[in-house]
């Protein structure tokens, strides 16, 4: 089951799984950054995770992101599916 996937965290040394993501993401969606008391509305939002875990996963997030925007990580080369016949 999808759900019981689970990712690294790099920085906490715990896991996440695919469902504590999305909840991550749907909190973070809902408490923007001018919600007051927002890292603990977000942590009641994602199962088993601390104030402290969704700091950190936060941070990591951001790190990836300017990363990404930095060019240090390449683009993949996705397939065109375009001229297929489908």
């Amino acid at each position: 089951m999808a759900s019981n996937s689970m990712t690294s965290s790099r920085s906490s040394g715990s896991s996440w799984t695919v469902k504590q993501n999305k909840q991550f993401e749907t909190a973070l969606a809902f408490y923007d950054k001018d919600t007051p008391d927002r890292w603990d509305n977000v942590a009641k939002a994602v199962s088993g995770k601390t104030v402290e875990d969704v700091k950190k996963h936060y941070e990591l997030l951001v790190k990836d992101i300017n990363d990404i925007e930095a060019g240090r990580y390449p683009h993949p080369n996705y397939r065109s599916t375009t001229g297929t016949g489908n």
